[in-house]
């Protein structure tokens, strides 16, 4: 039955809806795989077994007497541990939140049981979605090798949807926290378009670079907890025939030949759907990494100021001297940063009244053996194609392009113009089609 668990969001519920298949078998399912693989893959801090089997027999009753809350109901999903849930503890994945038990659901939390989607628990993260892994809670895994990360920070919303542990999840992205793991695990992630998704209740890692995303095994399925996330439809048929994509980034030196060779048998199959590529120069696209850190770790440090002061023991000491960074950090270096978004942004902006979309590679590399240091050489080069979309707002969407010679997933990002995010989860559906010969 481990098949099963590998169906997409819309076949789970056409078997629901004939009565082949009912929520609370198919929650025990997960429930059961998550015990079995959990101690390896290190994917969720909390399980909540009970809530999420009580949930499925609701879920089993209102769908048994016509009672239809939509493509959701019934379908079990995960939440990223720094999102509030009303009686369940939310850590941040950190020492100083370990017994954290919020009084509210987060409103997206709130639309997702309105949708009737059952959360089996709460997944792993970079402490505080920031640098690496606490110790107390270790990283996450990786699926297709164990041996290897599954990305911080939205690792462990990641993993477990690649593992087959639930069917989609909520991850948050503040420099490639959603597609770098969905790169590394073979996954679909959208960094949706700036303040799409309602972040409050969401704690925050950078006010003005955070945003909230689904990952699910397709773009299809990443629609649809979209839609489940926002209340309104995400998804737009889209044909690649005649599309015009601009590749940016492409000769970036650090760019492993395994994933430049994935990338390139992508584009090459994009033109053989009657799509056309380009490369496209973004004018100071370069300065788009010191930028980011320039905003990222003043806002971070902002607000971890009183812990900082009270508690800097109980962070990890990687968190904490990131945060000590950001202390140091000068105002004009902020508000310079904030200045060359506004620039970057109207470049982006040009650059897509020229083609349909922006693509890359998600990740320069395939899945390390351990997180990089967000602030080191490596963590610099493992977020490049992901951190401008963070400072632009733009939807970004990381889509599994294929296994390099390790074996590996490799993401491939399309990039498109703001709140056309139904359209840029359309085309990550055509590209996966093509990929797959679906």
């Amino acid at each position: 039955m481990v098949e099963l668990l590998f169906s997409s969001i819309a076949e789970i519920g056409a078997l629901y809806r004939s009565g082949q298949l009912s929520p609370l078998e198919l929650t025990r399912q997960c429930l059961a795989r998550i015990e079995a693989l959990n101690p390896t893959l290190n994917a969720f801090i909390t399980v909540t077994a009970q809530q999420a089997l009580a949930d499925a027999r609701q879920a089993e009753q209102e769908l048994r007497v016509g009672h239809d809350r939509g493509p959701l109901h019934g379908i079990p999903i995960a939440l990223k541990d720094l999102i509030d849930t009303a009686g369940i503890r939310t850590t941040c994945a950190s020492r100083i939140l370990r017994d954290n038990v919020p009084q509210q659901d987060a409103p997206l939390v709130t639309r997702l049981r309105a949708a009737g989607a059952i959360s089996l628990g709460k997944t792993n993260l970079a402490e505080f979605a920031l640098g690496i892994a606490h110790p107390d809670y270790g990283q996450v895994n990786n699926p297709h090798n164990a041996g290897r990360t599954a990305g911080a920070s939205s690792g462990g919303s990641a993993a477990a949807v690649a593992a087959g542990m639930c069917f989609a999840a909520v991850g948050s992205d503040t420099g490639g926290s959603i597609r770098i793991p969905a790169s590394y695990c073979g996954v679909a992630g959208l960094k949706p378009t700036y303040g799409l998704v309602d972040a409050n209740g969401v704690f925050p890692l950078s006010w003005s670079l955070d945003h909230v995303g689904p990952l699910a095994r397709t773009s299809a399925d990443a629609a649809l907890l979209l839609e489940g996330l926002t209340g309104t439809p995400q998804y737009s048929e889209v044909n690649l025939k005649g599309k015009r994509f601009g590749v940016i980034q492409r000769s970036t030196a650090n760019l492993e030949p395994e994933v430049a060779a994935v990338f390139d048998s992508a584009c090459r199959m994009l033109e053989a759907a009657g799509a056309e590529i380009e490369d496209i120069q973004i004018p100071e696209l370069e300065l788009a990494d010191a930028a980011l850190f320039n905003i990222l770790l003043p806002e971070a440090a902002t607000l971890h100021a009183r812990w900082m002061g009270e508690r800097p023991q109980d962070y990890a000491a990687m968190t904490r001297a990131q945060l000590e960074l950001g202390f140091a950090l000068s105002g004009v270096a902020y508000l310079r940063a904030q200045q060359f978004r506004r620039r970057l942004t109207g470049h982006f902006l040009a650059a897509l009244g020229r083609v349909d979309a922006l693509i890359s590679p998600s990740v320069p590399f395939i899945a390390p053996a351990e997180d990089p240091v967000f602030t080191g050489d490596e963590g610099g080069q493992e977020g490049h194609f992901s951190v401008p979309h963070n400072l632009t707002g733009l939807p970004a969407l990381s889509v599994n392009a294929g296994v390099g010679a390790h074996g590996l997933p490799v993401g491939l990002q399309l990039i498109t113009r703001p709140y056309t995010d139904a359209y840029c989860l359309g085309l990550g559906v055509a590209l996966e089609a093509e990929l797959t010969g679906n």
